[in-house]
């Protein structure tokens, strides 16, 4: 792979690069090398490109003298142990989503992505300026590291189905493919989550041993071929509005670095959040037409199932709120962010989109 590509390709990171140019920082400054274990493979490009484009960042900031070297899933440690292996300063820093270890606090997916949470756009602004940073740090504190947005998704596909779902009944029973929160409440509407990592989605489709699967949108899932076994599409994926990848790095490593080196990660860090995003958004469109072209057949979840699943999830949320005093710490700030943020959105955010989207598809 020519990891710089994902560097040039990148406007963001470029114009990130040029804001803290190599001659500032002193010939004297320490070099520094660290290792990032990613959650991915690296032939998802744009996903574990984020971490690509965030060393290729820091690198030209500090000319050099800070250099990370990325790893894919699996190479280092399993992406399963991303987290642990950063804990114990097996590797200083490691790219993934949150909402993969839930299965030692849910609170570890609130910072990422949780049921019917907020879109992208929402998202940044809670982590950047509304708080959500400082409280999912003050969580992570407990395990040593800190927290860094480093990419986003947006909305996500509701997964691949071998049969066609027509009604919440025709959950029961299905064995699916999907990671945190989001499970549980699948699994409250009957069906039987299954958690594994994206190379592993294919084999278990094509062995039966799982119906269907949620990966990410039609970039990612038609690089990995779910079409060609499980025919129907469907969305939206109500439980990633708008994912949140993150840079969990050791606190005490983060710690060590010069000021400047800090300056320069945390910038790098939020070009590689913008530049995933702005990828997504610009594959995603060539990629859901092609799939379309393969036979792919695009369906909406049924409302009954939409219904049952909220009612679900803020059941589940209270409940988290009585069993985890790390998620009640931060739910209230989050979910009172979230009500007034939807209704900002419904002003004009929503109105402008629903307009030009029907007058668009009635071909003006």
């Amino acid at each position: 792979m020519d990891r710089r590509k994902f560097l040039t390709r990148s406007s963001v990171a470029g114009v990130a690069a040029a804001g803290l140019a190599s001659p500032a920082i002193a010939q004297s400054m320490p070099d520094v090398r660290w290792r990032l274990t990613s959650g991915f493979p690296n032939n998802l490009d744009t996903i574990y490109g984020g971490a690509v484009v965030m060393a290729e960042a820091v690198k030209a900031m500090t000319g050099g003298k800070f250099q990370i070297q990325v790893f894919q899933a699996g190479e280092l440690v399993p992406g399963p142990q991303a987290i642990d292996a950063v804990q114990s300063n097996t590797v200083e820093i490691a790219h993934t989503c949150g909402y993969y270890f839930t299965g030692k606090n849910p609170t570890f997916a609130i910072g990422s992505a949780i049921p019917f949470g907020l879109n992208s756009r929402l998202q940044n602004a809670w982590l950047y300026h509304g708080g959500g940073n400082e409280a999912y740090d003050e969580f992570l504190s407990a395990y040593g590291i800190i927290g860094k947005p480093g990419g986003g998704t947006g909305a996500q596909m509701g997964g691949w189905y071998r049969k066609e779902i027509n009604s919440l009944s025709d959950l029961n029973g299905v064995k699916m493919r999907i990671a945190g929160v989001a499970g549980e409440v699948m699994s409250r509407l009957g069906v039987v989550p299954q958690q594994l990592p994206g190379g592993d989605i294919y084999p278990a489709l094509e062995r039966g041993t799982i119906d269907a699967a949620e990966w990410i949108g039609p970039y990612d899932d038609e690089r990995l071929g779910f079409y060609q076994i499980a025919p129907y599409y469907y969305y939206p994926a109500f439980w990633e509005g708008g994912l949140t990848i993150h840079f969990f790095i050791n606190k005490e490593q983060h710690d060590a670095l010069p000021e400047e080196y800090k300056a320069a990660l945390d910038t790098a860090c939020k070009a590689a959040n913008i530049n995933m995003q702005s990828l997504y958004d610009a594959k995603n469109t060539a990629a859901i037409r092609s799939l379309v072209g393969k036979g792919a057949q695009l369906r909406p979840l049924p409302a009954d199932v939409m219904q049952a699943a909220y009612q679900a999830t803020f059941e589940l949320y209270a409940e988290y709120s009585e069993r985890h005093p790390e998620w009640a710490a931060i739910y209230p700030g989050w979910k009172k962010f979230r009500d007034e943020g939807f209704e900002w959105f419904r002003v004009a955010e929503y109105t402008y989109d629903s307009y030009v989207f029907a007058a668009q598809a009635a071909g003006q």
